[in-house]
């Protein structure tokens, strides 16, 4: 089969990117052709073969003028719809697979792959992987960014909620540009569109399925994570935390938790906008960005670690690699995250956002070797699909 995979960043950045990168990688090993469509950006590590890509949008960093420009094309993309088309004359894909696309590719894309199946007489299935809830929250975490609070208003009410609330950035005007794209999009019923909707979690599905439009459309299905072989490990005295540095990840509340804990060794790796302010804490080392089997080794070895998220997280691979890698996990009782930890079998959880409890699980766990070494053993009792029985799963939505 041709297969275009559609995602915003095309370079390795999150959760997403590296579904995206691992799912088109299995897809070219069993013989389909897999290109790809998003912004073009100089650390891009997948490409299509005309190279046709959309300008890359930089919200932080825009100059004034620009940024004058990003509240229509956020909404509304001619400049996506131009380049997609010509992906879809040179490519011919039967499917469209759509990962990350509002705001940047906007949902107008929906509409020009309909238009050129139209017009070409060819069959494209559009189908979705759900990694946020954005198409049924404007600021795609269900999270209020002022209040710090879990919010699903927009599911069950007005997405003028997102407007009253400021959810998105804690800007009236960026909250009013949210809810303007969730709104004209669902008054033209794109999402119809979607033939089918994956979602990474059951706790997603829930989500999703509160828009009767998408009721009926969705399947949960956890995230693929390859199963490496279980190695003898000597554990060594330090909990890790491996990924995104940023305020809806719980970092702030983790740092504070840090140096509650002088006794306890952390390591923390990964990058993001919050990245150095635990500068001045002398138990928490920073070993950068890490991946590959310089990661892999940091998670084997760690005697247990933390996924701290105070947003939805839906199915992050943080949970799934650190119990592969014969690692327990203390995890934020919120989201996805329960559905992947057996508690007091392969980790433990703790109220999301709650300094004290964090404070109280860690140093609890860091003092009983026994139960953590314990944990670690179960950890692969959790099974959860290769990648390549993942992708014979997804070939089949992509059939039917």
């Amino acid at each position: 089969m041709k297969i275009l995979m559609i995602n915003k960043f095309l370079y390795p950045r999150g959760g997403a990117e590296t579904y995206v990168f691992k799912l088109g990688e299995q897809l070219i090993k069993e013989g389909h052709e897999v290109q790809y469509f998003g912004m073009e950006h100089a650390d891009n590590i997948v490409h299509n073969r005309i190279n046709a890509y959309t300008k890359y949008m930089d919200f932080r960093n825009a100059r004034l003028l620009e940024r004058l420009r990003y509240p229509l094309r956020t909404i509304y993309s001619t400049e996506a719809r131009k380049k997609i088309r010509l992906v879809l004359e040179d490519f011919q894909p039967e499917v469209c697979h759509l990962n990350n696309f509002n705001y940047q590719l906007t949902p107008s894309i929906i509409l020009e792959i309909r238009k050129w199946e139209r017009a070409s007489g060819k069959k494209c299935r559009i189908v979705m992987t759900a990694h946020d809830p954005q198409l049924v929250c404007p600021n795609h975490m269900c999270q209020n960014p002022n209040t710090k609070e879990i919010c699903e208003k927009c599911l069950h009410g007005s997405v003028f909620n997102c407007i009253r609330g400021k959810c998105i950035h804690g800007s009236a005007l960026r909250s009013i540009i949210g809810a303007a794209e969730a709104l004209f999009w669902r008054m033209l019923g794109t999402y119809r569109e979607i033939d089918h909707i994956i979602c990474c979690s059951h706790f997603m599905k829930r989500l999703l399925d509160t828009n009767p439009v998408l009721a009926g459309k969705t399947t949960a299905l956890h995230n693929f994570v390859e199963r490496a072989p279980m190695k003898k490990t000597q554990k060594q005295d330090y909990v890790l935390y491996f990924g995104r540095f940023s305020e809806e990840k719980g970092i702030r509340t983790l740092v504070s938790a840090a140096k509650n804990l002088p006794e306890v060794n952390f390591i923390f790796a990964g990058s993001g906008p919050l990245e150095g302010i635990w500068e001045g804490t002398p138990n928490i080392r920073f070993a950068g960005f890490q991946t590959g089997e310089a990661l892999e080794k940091l998670i084997r070895e760690a005697r247990f670690s933390l996924i701290t998220s105070e947003c939805y997280e839906n199915c992050p691979f943080s949970v799934l690699e650190s119990q592969m890698c014969g690692t327990p996990v203390l995890g934020a009782d919120i989201g996805g995250i329960p559905e992947l930890i057996i508690e007091e079998k392969t980790g433990e959880f703790f109220k999301s956002g709650d300094i004290d409890d964090l404070t109280q699980k860690i140093g609890s766990l860091w003092n009983d070797k026994e139960k953590t070494d314990r944990y670690a053993a179960n950890c692969q009792e959790n099974t959860y699909d290769t990648v390549k029985e993942y992708t014979e799963k997804i070939i089949d939505f992509y059939k039917n």
